[in-house]
């Protein structure tokens, strides 16, 4: 009898009132913090931790740190409607169907479209941490995948676990590898050759898994092909859904945007795709809504997933955690302690499940605890990517994983089933790195 998991929603609230009981039974503790003048985020000092006054989390508190975690995750949140509206209103004008069924036509070999599906969506992982724009490409993924002959499981796996093994390894991921090297006081590309081998090294790993229990996926449904083929207006209607993804990058590396450049970005393309497939601005602006609810669920996953870390550090027992997981490791030595690493920043990423938050809470521990145990700072650097960013395709506090789930009509258990071996294999790449940079 496999265990069934309660809905998403019921999961993650669960995971709030858990955070508040844990604010009762460890003591309260806090990290000295200081401006990090690189980042401009506020960073632990190592070797600061305290105890201090205790503020356990009430009834009252606990349900509050749901409307808290929204407005914390309101960026994302916003982000998440807006690209969700623009594509779902895409879909109701029947370009993504007819330009899906041009594709798979022309298709020899589904597998390189799956090669190329994964690449392109681990390539933006690399680049800018994608993880909650592919909410809205869920429904296009399922149809692209099963027209393929595969399921859904596969449409997860080309894109949120591509996006993730992409995220974990890029070495120009600035919401990762970038804020992590820069509050290690390494530079930018450091062991460059390195990064970009286990990159493609893990990335290798994960398209190879993918493709050999496609055959074990879901029951496919029956998809027709009776679409019509694909005009030169539905391409330019894709053109105008995609392009703001080409500005955003080139900010998110070079301008510093944030989530905010990228709803901008798509409110306009939202209405450009309404208005070109034929609707007036009043017409446009009603499918634009329409399709923005379509993306209510999958935001609120991502609100009270916040509200755990919310809790946890109202509660005054965040840095206590990371206190308490991050001593034990100065007693090992150096390449077990490397090693050690990996499953201590998995743990604490479901209680922090942002990985640019992660880095600033931990690498100020973690950096100075690799001098002591005398590897590379690189190392601890490698640990964090692997332990933290291979995690986000299996944290049930990761928003953006269950709305996606959500959308592709699969359980969690039946994504874990597929997934932890997956990301099992891809961490050995990360074990093997953390060896070569020690």
């Amino acid at each position: 009898m496999r265990l069934r998991l309660p809905h998403p929603l019921v999961l993650l609230l669960g995971g709030v009132a858990v955070a508040a009981v844990l604010t009762w039974v460890l003591p309260a503790g806090r990290y000295q913090r200081q401006k990090d003048p690189a980042t401009g985020r506020e960073i632990v000092v190592a070797g600061t931790y305290t105890l201090t006054t205790p503020s356990p989390a009430g009834p009252a508190q606990t349900v509050m740190a749901v409307p808290k975690g929204m407005v914390a995750g309101a960026e994302i949140i916003f982000v998440v409607i807006f690209v969700g509206g623009a594509f779902a209103l895409l879909d109701t004008t029947g370009a993504l169907g007819r330009l899906v069924s041009s594709l798979t036509r022309k298709a020899e070999n589904p597998q390189v479209i799956v090669i190329a599906v994964s690449l392109m969506f681990g390539t933006f992982g690399a680049l800018e941490n994608m993880h909650e724009e592919i909410i809205a490409l869920v429904p296009t993924l399922l149809v692209l995948s099963r027209r393929l002959g595969f399921g859904a499981v596969t449409a997860v796996a080309m894109s949120i676990g591509a996006a993730v093994v992409g995220s974990a390894f890029g070495p120009t991921n600035p919401f990762q590898t970038g804020i992590a090297l820069r509050i290690s006081q390494l530079p930018a590309l450091s062991q460059g050759a390195l990064r970009f081998s286990l990159l493609g090294a893990a990335m290798a790993v994960w398209i190879a898994y993918t493709l050999m229990l496609r055959r074990r996926d879901d029951v496919k449904p029956e998809v027709s092909d009776n679409t019509d083929p694909a005009t030169g207006r539905d391409f330019l209607l894709l053109a105008i859904a995609v392009v703001p993804f080409i500005p955003y990058v080139y900010g998110v590396l070079e301008l510093d945007w944030g989530f905010n450049e990228l709803s901008a970005l798509f409110l306009v393309a939202g209405f450009a795709i309404g208005m070109i497939s034929g609707l007036s601005l009043s017409g446009s602006a009603v499918a634009f809504l329409k399709g923005m609810e379509t993306m209510l669920a999958a935001s609120l996953y991502i609100g009270v997933a916040r509200a755990i870390s919310v809790v946890l550090t109202e509660g005054r027992v965040i840095d206590t955690i990371v206190h308490g997981l991050s001593v034990p490791l100065s007693h090992t030595s150096g390449a077990t302690g490397a090693l050690l690493m990996i499953p201590v920043q998995a743990l604490l990423h479901v209680a922090v499940p942002s990985v640019s938050g992660q880095a600033v809470l931990t690498m100020p521990i973690m950096a100075p605890l690799s001098d002591l145990l005398h590897i590379s700072r690189d190392a601890a650097v490698l640990a964090y990517q692997t332990g933290a960013g291979m995690s986000d395709m299996l944290i049930p506090t990761n928003g953006a994983l269950l709305a996606i789930l959500a959308g592709a009509h699969m359980t969690f258990g039946r994504w874990m089933r597929f997934a932890v071996p997956g990301a099992v294999l891809v961490s050995l790449v990360g074990v093997a790195g953390i060896f070569l940079a020690a």
